[in-house]
């Protein structure tokens, strides 16, 4: 394996997994809450009348019944605006950047919690059901992300995940209403995204491609050809082709009456409970066992690999298309999962997302999912407050999810390294 020099250096701390962090991001950090805190305590706090009150929703079908939570919106924000407050001193005064992040995230939560109670004054929120949209929107992202761990783990970027989530959703919905079988339909749909991994390897693999240009080019074609077969195929023939039934919700006994719980993690389709399956699969099969061991020796170091009798493109062929696979199944998830047709660029750039969940969850499944359930928040709290009326225009609520992408491609969120060889043509000496 290769060696990278990573020795001390002054004011800086590597982080599991090569997360770099200075002290300097973790004062700007504890700066950006401060500012949040006064946010809180201005706008969601003191401009707003003594007497405004919000009411949370907790409770869904099939959980047990409990009663609404009744707040007042400015003395929360108060209170919280003085938790954000504190947390900004702490980061500012720390002397070491470990466990900067969760301090900062906690921050990051209270910030919310005021805005909902502001964005929910004079109103009733329901909380269960918000949580419930997030792992909806965040399961495809779940999806997305662990096709890319399993292809840049090798050291093949994938960045045709959406256009893998587009060919997985139009066939996996042209399939199940053709044949009136959903399972036939998600395998349909792991099958088109297994071609065009199959492709992506064979062109960045095989030929030395540009592995991020040939990403954007497959991406292209499948919105083409999906655009084009939507509407010389699926459209004439709508209530034959493009009307296929939906997985129902599976809901677990007992666990599904856990109050807010429940209905979020224990009443949904099997597209989540492959996705929660799926998650602990990758990071067993990458990182406790010999298999996972010989697939990221092949992201880092290739060469070496190679000298101990791994074959590194049969490795690197067989996690791109099993990469693809994966995304084909969130592709499905699309239709069949959710909506029930396909639409033309119904995916809007969530492949992409997916991929900075990836990053922002520096390439391990966990992580990943932590960062695909904080895009899925975005999304759905998007659609509420739009119920709701708050007074920002939609343009920027729907800005929301992408504003967070951009942070986290940008390396706001902290420089990564990714798998030493990740994007490196190789070839056998």
């Amino acid at each position: 394996m290769s060696t990278v020099d990573l020795a001390p250096v002054e004011g800086v701390e590597l982080a599991p997994e090569g997360r770099l962090v200075s002290l300097g991001r973790v004062r700007g950090m504890g700066v950006f809450l401060a500012v949040l805190a006064v946010i809180t305590l201005v706008a969601f706090g003191i401009g707003v009348p003594s007497g405004a009150h919000a009411v949370f929703l907790v409770s869904g079908p099939p959980a047990l019944s409990i009663s609404p939570l009744t707040m007042s919106v400015r003395w929360v924000a108060v209170a919280l605006a003085a938790g954000c407050a504190a947390l900004a001193v702490l980061l500012v005064l720390r002397r070491s950047a470990r466990g900067s992040y969760l301090i900062f995230s906690s921050g990051v939560v209270l910030f919310l919690w005021a805005f909902l109670a502001w964005a929910a004054r004079g109103a009733a929120l329901n909380l269960s059901q918000m949580l419930v949209g997030t792992l909806v929107y965040a399961t495809p992202l779940v999806y997305g992300s662990l096709s890319g761990i399993m292809c840049e783990r090798s050291g093949v970027v994938n960045i045709a995940i959406e256009g893998q989530f587009l060919a997985g959703a139009f066939l996996g919905a042209m399939v199940g209403s053709a044949s009136g079988n959903l399972w036939l339909g998600v395998l349909a749909g792991a099958v088109a995204g297994g071609l065009f991994g199959a492709l992506l390897a064979f062109l960045a693999l095989r030929y030395g491609a540009d592995q991020i240009i040939v990403g954007v080019v497959i991406v292209a074609f499948c919105t083409g050809l999906t655009n084009f077969l939507t509407e010389q195929v699926l459209t004439p023939d709508q209530s034959t082709l493009n009307s296929p039934q939906t997985f129902s919700p599976l809901a677990i006994p007992l666990l599904s009456k856990i109050p807010i719980l429940g209905p979020m993690l224990f009443d949904q389709n099997v597209f989540l409970y492959g996705a929660a399956i799926l998650l602990i699969v990758v990071h067993v099969a990458l990182f406790k066992t010999r298999w996972g061991l010989r697939v990221r020796a092949v992201g880092e170091h290739p060469r070496a690999a190679e000298t101990v009798g791994i074959h590194v493109l049969s490795v690197r062929y067989r996690n791109v298309i099993l990469g693809g696979v994966i995304a084909g199944i969130g592709g499905a998830s699309f239709t069949i999962g959710s909506i029930g047709e396909f639409s033309a660029g119904m995916t809007a750039g969530l492949g992409y997302v997916a991929l900075a969940a990836m990053i922002f969850g520096r390439w391990r499944p966990f992580g990943a999912l932590g960062a695909a359930v904080l895009f899925g928040f975005a999304l759905s709290l998007q659609s509420y407050l739009a119920v709701l009326n708050v007074g920002i225009p939609s343009p920027f609520l729907s800005m929301a999810p992408y504003v967070i992408t951009i942070a986290v491609v940008s390396g706001l969120v902290g420089r990564v390294r990714p798998p030493a060889a990740d994007g490196v043509p190789y070839s056998r000496e």
